[in-house]
């Protein structure tokens, strides 16, 4: 069958499009864990719509299983091909169609990385208000199937947000153009909800119009030390009160990730000696529109008065923001230090967050008294990250063990077992601690509707 579907493939989209044998590079086998290479009978490059409805209904005639492949850093298996399988690769299906000044908004291809997207918003004064680490190789496309989050929910909310309207293929090759820019469409069911954070397993989006807004005409950050997590927690209902909208970013780090990061991260600073300290990194539109100058030295007045704080320290160019940033984004130097080492994305209400950490860490304790374990998050939209290493080689790695700790525990504090990474395979045996029994089958149901042959990212989610 896979000359047969190869040929059709070819015969239908042209040759260059359609990559085989010895023509598909080692980067479409597998994904940034490197966990698994495989073999897929085909690659496609797509430079139109129309171009990937044409492979889909191919596929789908066919019965033929297709992974979907954007930028390649998701972090739970979303994009990691199995063998035998067809690749559709959006990269070819990049550019900026039109940024609408009028109504805010930008109409893209879904393969245009994320970054690009930014400039082009902010070379008209506007901004994209997602953003995270991967902005410059992360596609669009990709942040949509996953409902990307990053430093900004707190103030502008994940990427289901930001979103207005979109263009999908269904798994037949049916095109479902709705660019819609109006923020107000009530005309029935609003289907771009189905496609948002489904990680490609209902759809292919190939086209979105983004939401766009002002762009802050000025930031400041501020690193703060704070005693417990008790006091972070006062500390964020003080900055809300005070800032509310001018709240860009509230990023909160246990001592033990802040220590990693500014004692065995080359070139990292230590801007506050903070020993045993929660460190918390904000950030606030100031200026014009903005919290003031003043503004923001009585919040920081009033936290040290209170005792929320310890310490705070206020950057006071771009070049120290982004040194504060380096600390908290230094995560991509675990595996340089750590090896081996697995990572977490939760979710948790927000009160709890504290209370979660000192237990895991007890249970680490009882459990895997070697382990050495770090977190730190969005603690202002619940979200907390977690890394874990035990000395020791691959082999021994007690993968399994950690995981049934961390998401056993999860489930005992009503929390979710992703908050922005998505499920994709490496998740997938532990959705039922965060869904119900009915709500899985109602997504089964949703996936057989749409994807009745079930090509589209078999095996991912559900």
């Amino acid at each position: 069958m896979s000359d047969a579907l190869v040929l059709a493939l070819q015969t239908g989209l042209g040759q260059a499009q359609v990559l085989v044998g010895e023509q598909i590079d080692a980067r479409y086998k597998t994904d940034w864990s490197r966990a698994l290479v495989c073999e897929p009978v085909a690659v496609v490059k797509p430079r139109h719509t129309e171009d990937v409805s044409a492979a889909l209904a191919i596929c789908h005639q066919h019965d033929q299983p297709v992974t979907v492949q954007g930028g390649m850093t998701g972090l739970v298996g979303g994009s990691q091909v199995n063998n035998g399988e067809v690749v559709i690769s959006l990269e070819r299906l990049q550019g900026i169609e039109e940024i609408d000044q009028a109504a805010g908004t930008m109409t893209l291809w879904a393969g245009t990385p994320l970054q690009v997207a930014q400039q082009a918003a902010a070379d008209q004064g506007l901004y994209v208000a997602v953003d995270l680490g991967a902005r410059g190789s992360c596609q669009v496309g990709g942040n949509i199937s996953t409902n990307a989050g990053g430093n900004r929910v707190i103030r502008y909310g994940m990427m289901r947000e930001q979103v207005l309207g979109m263009e999908v293929v269904m798994a037949d090759g049916t095109i479902v153009t709705s660019l819609n820019k109006m923020l107000k469409n009530n005309a029935g069911y609003d289907l771009k909800h189905w496609f948002i954070g489904s990680e490609g397993t209902l759809g292919v989006v190939t086209r979105a119009v983004l939401r766009l807004h002002p762009m802050p005409a000025q930031t400041t950050s501020v690193l703060c030390a704070l005693p417990d997590d008790a006091s972070v927690l006062a500390f964020l209902r003080r900055v809300r009160q005070a800032a509310q909208a001018s709240l860009l970013a509230f990023e909160v780090m246990w001592p033990d990730f802040y220590d990693f990061m500014t004692t065995r991260v080359p070139g990292n600073p230590r801007p506050l000696p903070a020993p045993d300290s929660m460190l918390v990194l904000m950030e606030c539109t100031t200026g014009a529109g903005g919290l003031s100058a003043e503004a923001l030295e009585s919040l920081l007045e009033a936290g040290l008065e209170s005792g929320e704080l310890s310490d705070a320290a206020v950057a006071q160019s771009g070049k120290e923001s982004d040194a504060f940033w380096r600390i908290r984004d230094s995560v991509s130097e675990f595996p340089l230090i750590w090896s081996p080492y697995t990572s977490f994305d939760v979710s948790l209400p927000i009160q709890t967050i504290g209370t979660f950490v000192t237990t895991l860490k007890q249970q680490f304790s009882r459990a895997l008294p070697s382990a050495e374990s770090v977190y730190f998050g969005h603690i202002g939209d619940s979200n907390l990250h977690i890394a874990v290493h035990v000395p020791g080689d691959r082999a021994t790695f007690p993968k399994a063990r950690i995981e049934q700790i961390i998401y056993d525990l999860v489930q005992q504090f009503a929390g979710s077992v992703s908050a922005e990474h998505g499920i994709g395979t490496r998740k997938k045996a532990w959705l039922g601690h965060t869904r119900s029994e009915v709500e899985i089958q109602l997504m089964r149901t949703i996936k057989s509707a749409l994807d009745p042959k079930n090509i589209l990212n078999r095996g991912k989610v559900i």
